[in-house]
């Protein structure tokens, strides 16, 4: 009995031969299959049509010869589901990424997580699941993950084993491989619905009410500056992008990241700049820091900074104190007291200042911070927003302004803050619009 007789029979006693199942007989059809794909086309010919940038077109032209393919003896007793199943298999590997790609396309996943070749999961509605495929080698992810850096100039080898990148989508990556990685490469990948860019979006979610999107629509409008903490997967850059998109068309902006992530379909003036990391000979390097200090000569109505972790804290909130108003940022932090302690810390790496220069530049560069959550069930919310102000002895002072009742699931005015009569004073907001903002609050 050869092989592919053993397999035969292995898929007839099991009946079934479905992708994505992680059986070791559909992998080998699937390898079967490409094999023949390989022998009619060419690698030459194949590799042009994945190339071309016309993947659907490849897609459908590969989904044909496939089709004939598996009209071959060797093919025999396959249903009309299991053809499909295994011709979208070898699709997925030949012109997307393998076992993601179903995930990718999936527009309800919100991460994905590869952990070598044991297991692929992913997350829907805030809920861990079990992908029914996983990754048939250590090779395969390598693959997969060098289709991701290439484009980008990025790598991942034992020299650089830990990699962030990005999709061409903004779906930011993160791989870790041999010897930090022992069980084999380890990818996170952490995806942006296009459904949600606005602050209209996360009110149709039920993230905030509308009453407090508006306010932070107004935040946008009269040049405050933002920090927008949280912890990790609670929704930084979603809200941060939300806020972005309040920005007027008049101004200009410019982004720095350390993977670009934050989208700008409809605004006619972003100047977008990513983050580098050092070449192979460790030299080239780009650090968020030297992005920042570069931003200001980029003649910048507004800098927004995808997330900042270090040294380059003190220059964002020198822009910030050197009339940069209305800049935006995000950092980690699971309270806005922590966040301007984790200010304090990161600032300080970047210049050896006593802390109380430090906080009196947070007090007079930052507005408000506006915290992010991610709740026990998954769901994630809009949760406090404070004001910060200079204490009378010196230092940072904060004020609630809106608090999130996690109970109830609510949220309150605590305090309207100062920039609504600031606003109808300098005539940037209607008296009729905070006069239904304040019904609808009451």
């Amino acid at each position: 009995m050869t092989v592919l007789e053993r397999v035969r029979e292995q898929e007839q006693s099991a009946r079934v031969v479905e992708a994505y199942e992680g059986y070791t007989g559909a992998a080998r059809l699937a390898t079967l299959l490409k094999d023949r794909l390989v022998e009619r086309l060419g690698l030459a010919v194949m590799a042009e049509m994945v190339s071309s940038g016309d993947l659907v077109r490849a897609r459908s032209e590969l989904g044909i010869a496939c089709q004939a393919i598996l009209n071959l003896p060797e093919f025999e007793g396959l249903g009309v589901e299991d053809r499909h199943a295994l011709v979208g298999r070898v699709l997925d590997e030949v012109c997307g990424l393998g076992p993601l790609q179903p995930l990718l396309d999936d527009e309800s996943v919100t991460e994905i997580m590869v952990n070598g070749c044991k297991s692929l999961r992913f997350e829907r509605d805030g809920v861990i699941h079990e992908a029914r495929t996983v990754f048939d080698t250590s090779d395969q992810i390598l693959m997969v993950l060098d289709r991701i850096l290439a484009p980008l100039g990025r790598r991942l080898d034992r020299a650089s084993p830990i990699v962030n990148a990005r999709l061409a989508n903004g779906d930011r990556v993160n791989a870790v491989a041999q010897p930090i990685a022992i069980d084999g490469p380890y990818v996170t990948i952490r995806k942006f619905s296009n459904r949600i860019s606005t602050l209209e979006g996360l009110v149709a979610l039920g993230a905030l009410p509308h009453w407090y999107a508006t306010l932070l629509s107004w935040v946008v409008r009269l040049r405050k500056d933002i920090a927008v903490a949280g912890g990790t997967g609670s929704g930084k850059t979603t809200l941060l992008n939300a806020l972005s998109t309040e920005i007027p068309h008049s101004e200009r902006i410019v982004t720095i990241e350390d993977s670009a992530e934050l989208r700008f379909d409809t605004h006619p003036d972003v100047a977008r700049l990513e983050a580098r990391d050092a070449s192979i000979e460790g030299t080239g390097e780009i650090t968020i820091r030297d992005l920042v200090k570069n931003a200001l000569r980029m003649r910048p109505d507004r800098i927004v900074v995808g997330e900042v972790r270090g040294s380059e804290a003190i220059d964002m909130l020198q822009a910030m104190n050197t009339g940069h108003d209305g800049s935006l940022t995000t950092l980690h932090a699971g309270s806005a007291e922590e966040a301007v302690m984790r200010l304090v810390l990161m600032a300080r790496f970047g210049m050896d200042l006593p802390t109380a220069i430090i906080e009196e530049q947070i007090a007079t560069a930052l507005d408000f911070i506006v915290m992010s959550q991610r709740l026990v069930d998954g769901s994630r919310r809009i949760t406090s927003l404070s004001s910060v102000r200079r204490a009378e002895g010196g230092g940072v002072q904060l004020e609630e302004c809106v608090s999130f009742d996690l109970a109830g699931r609510s949220w309150h005015l605590v305090e309207e803050p100062a920039l609504v009569e600031e606003g109808l004073e300098m005539g940037l907001l209607s008296k009729e619009e905070v006069r239904a903002w304040r019904e609808a609050v009451s």
